[in-house]
């Protein structure tokens, strides 16, 4: 069944079923737009091609790449606020809070019981040593190594992936592991990586633990990839309820109890405050 909610905020938009109920919520890319962070696939949104992890690997050129895009569009999304659908999602504290998002914005909002699923872009990760460290220190080097390549660059397009686009990268200068000389590389999950296991057992935990009277909501994601969608897959085989709200199409809809075609920040909201007010719609 597909909603139509709303253009203005209207807690009637909020489906029974999410009134009182337990969540597991899993959000996505979508959730961020109103943060100024590109959506990846939403309407309008441009054709994109990440790099993998297998291409990372391959060499310098590649990692020079990489990180020169990095570097300029890590500038850009470390300015980034949580928006109100962050802060609606702190103040529902649901029992999971799953994202598909690389962002920080949850955390940075007040959410307590994050995963992270594909990790956090504000960490890097040696890929000799396995020494985490900050992807501030790391950008105070490349500012150091590079002098004046942010403004000469100034004018590169946004990408979804924290990065921007830029087709020359040779003459960037890229920083080695302080600790042993190694490879550094962004603490997230590449296209051609796997989530950690622990990482999805302990969403998979809380999708387990959820009933018939509960429910996954999912907020933002087309679930084109496999690491959101199996949770999806695993709540319908459970009897759990599934409700995705999302602008456009995903791969979830034939799947899900309820979907609702609306924006993220405002439904969120409005979910907040039929909860917050004991699940009856505010007057």
């Amino acid at each position: 069944m597909t909603v139509e909610a709303p253009s203005e905020l209207r807690a009637i938009a909020v489906p029974a079923i999410l009134r009182h109920a337990r969540l597991v919520v899993l959000t996505g890319a979508g959730l961020s737009t109103d943060s100024g962070i590109p959506d990846y696939r939403g309407p309008g949104s441009p054709a994109r091609q990440p790099m993998t992890y297998q291409e990372f690997v391959s060499g310098p050129a590649a990692r020079q790449r990489y990180w020169a895009r990095s570097h300029l569009g890590w500038g850009r999304m470390r300015g980034a606020s949580p928006n109100a659908g962050h802060h609606a999602l702190a103040a529902l504290d649901p029992h999971l809070l799953i994202t598909q998002n690389v962002d920080g914005l949850h955390e940075a909002a007040g959410s307590r019981r994050v995963v992270a699923l594909h990790g956090r872009i504000a960490d890097v990760t040696c890929l000799s040593c396995r020494r985490t460290s900050s992807r501030a220190a790391l950008d105070t080097r490349m500012v150091s190594a590079n002098p004046g390549y942010a403004a000469r660059h100034a004018h590169a397009e946004s990408r979804p992936d924290g990065d921007v686009e830029l087709d020359d990268t040779t003459d960037f200068a890229v920083p080695s592991c302080e600790s042993c000389g190694g490879v550094l590389k962004p603490d997230v999950v590449f296209f051609g990586e796997n989530v950690p296991a622990a990482r999805v057992q302990r969403c998979y935990d809380a999708v387990d633990g959820l009933g018939s009277d509960d429910a996954l909501l999912v907020v933002g994601s087309s679930l084109t990839v496999m690491s959101g969608f199996r949770f999806v897959r695993r709540a319908v085989r459970a009897g759990v309820p599934v409700v995705i709200v999302n602008r456009g199409a995903t791969r979830g809809d034939d799947l899900a109890s309820v979907k609702l075609d609306a924006g993220c920040s405002e439904f969120l909201t409005a979910l907040a405050r039929v909860r917050g007010a004991g699940g009856e719609i505010p007057a």
